[in-house]
C-alpha cells in the first residue's frame, strides 16, 4: 500500500510500502524523514505551524545583500544556499535630490534674513542672540523644507529579481518620526501582518526592535546581544568588524526564540536562525521582515 509522505518543506510524497519506517532525505529540501510520518524527524513538533508560502516554510534564513547597487537589495537562500526570495528597498535618488536642493535653498534664505536682521542691530551681544537663535532656528527650516518633499522608502519581498510577484512589503508609517519610528508589515492583499516599531532614546544603551501584532498586542522584541558589547560599539564602532551587531529574538516574556547574526565575509551576509521557535508559531514573514530591518534600519 503506497506510503504518503508530506515534509515541513510543503512537499508531499507518495512511497511504496517497503520503505515504511525508513529514513529518507527530502529531494526538495534535503530534510530528514520518516516514511509514514507527516514531518522531520529532527525534533520537530507534530503540529508545526503552517506558513503563507512555501517561502517562508523553514527556520534558517541567509540573507546576503548586494552592494555597489543604488537601492537596498538582499538575495535571501535556504539552508542550503539557494535563492528563494528577493528584496529591495529602493532609494527614490532624484526625490532625495530634490528635497535636499529644496532644504539647501531655505537654509541660504534663512541666513540672509538672519544677517539682515543682525545688520540692522547696533547692539554685538543683541548681533550674537540673532545669530544664536538662528543656528538653532536652521534645524527647523531643514526639517520643514526636506521632510515634506523626501519619499518614503517602503521595503518589498518579490519571489525573485524578476520583481513579478510581491510576497510581502513593510511600509514606512511616517516621514516625521524622528524618535519612535514605526514600520507596518503588509502581505500583498494589503492585510496588516504586524507592527514593528523603535525608539532611539531608548536604543542608548542597548538597540531594540518591538513587533506587535495588527491589533497591537506585543508579539515578539529584537534586542542586541549584549549590553556590554553594545556600549563597546559606541565607542570603537565595529573596530574592523570584530564587534558586529548580532540581535536575539525573544518572546515577551523572554523565551528566546532566534538570532539574527552578521557573518564576518568580505561582503555583508546575515543568518537568521529560528530554530527556538520549533513550533513556528512566530510567522516567518514578520521573522524575516525584522531581519531586514534589524540590518537596513540600523545601517549596518
Amino acid at each position: 500500500m503506497p506510503i504518503p509522505v508530506r515534509c515541513r518543506c510543503g512537499a508531499s510524497y507518495t512511497l511504496k510500502d517497503e520503505f515504511a519506517g525508513q529514513r529518507l532525505a527530502c529531494p526538495n529540501c534535503g530534510a530528514e524523514i520518516v516514511a509514514g510520518s507527516a514531518v522531520p524527524v529532527a525534533g520537530m513538533a507534530p503540529d508545526v505551524a503552517p506558513q503563507a508560502d512555501p517561502v517562508f516554510d523553514r527556520d534558517v534564513f541567509l540573507l546576503r545583500q548586494q552592494h555597489f547597487a543604488i537601492s537596498e537589495k538582499y538575495y535571501v537562500n535556504d539552508e542550503r544556499g539557494e535563492p528563494i526570495c528577493f528584496i529591495q528597498r529602493p532609494a527614490h535618488l532624484a526625490q532625495t535630490f530634490v528635497a535636499l536642493l529644496a532644504a539647501a535653498l531655505a537654509v541660504i534664505v534663512w541666513w540672509i534674513g538672519v544677517a539682515a536682521v543682525a545688520s540692522a542691530i547696533e547692539s554685538e551681544d543683541a548681533q550674537a542672540v540673532v545669530f544664536a537663535v538662528g543656528f538653532f532656528g536652521m534645524f527647523g527650516v531643514l526639517l520643514l523644507s526636506a521632510a515634506p518633499l523626501m519619499p518614503l522608502r517602503h521595503v518589498t519581498f518579490y519571489r525573485d529579481d524578476s520583481k513579478r510577484e510581491a510576497l510581502l512589503e513593510i511600509l514606512q508609517d511616517s516621514k516625521y518620526q524622528m524618535i519612535r519610528p514605526s514600520f507596518t508589515v503588509r502581505d500583498p492583499r494589503g492585510r496588516v501582518v504586524a507592527r514593528l516599531h523603535k525608539n532611539y532614546l531608548r536604543d542608548i544603551l542597548r538597540r531594540r526592535w518591538q513587533c506587535f501584532t495588527a491589533e497591537g498586542k506585543p508579539l515578539c522584541e529584537a534586542n542586541e546581544d549584549s549590553i556590554i558589547l553594545s556600549m563597546l560599539r559606541r565607542v570603537l564602532g565595529t573596530f574592523y568588524g570584530l564587534l558586529r551587531t548580532n540581535f536575539i529574538i525573544t518572546r515577551p516574556h523572554g523565551e528566546v526564540i532566534g538570532e539574527f547574526n552578521r557573518k564576518i565575509t568580505i561582503l555583508d551576509r546575515y543568518v537568521l536562525d529560528l530554530k527556538g521557535d520549533r513550533r513556528r508559531t512566530l510567522d516567518r514573514r514578520i521573522a524575516l521582515a525584522i531581519g531586514v530591518m534589524l540590518d537596513t534600519g540600523e545601517r549596518r
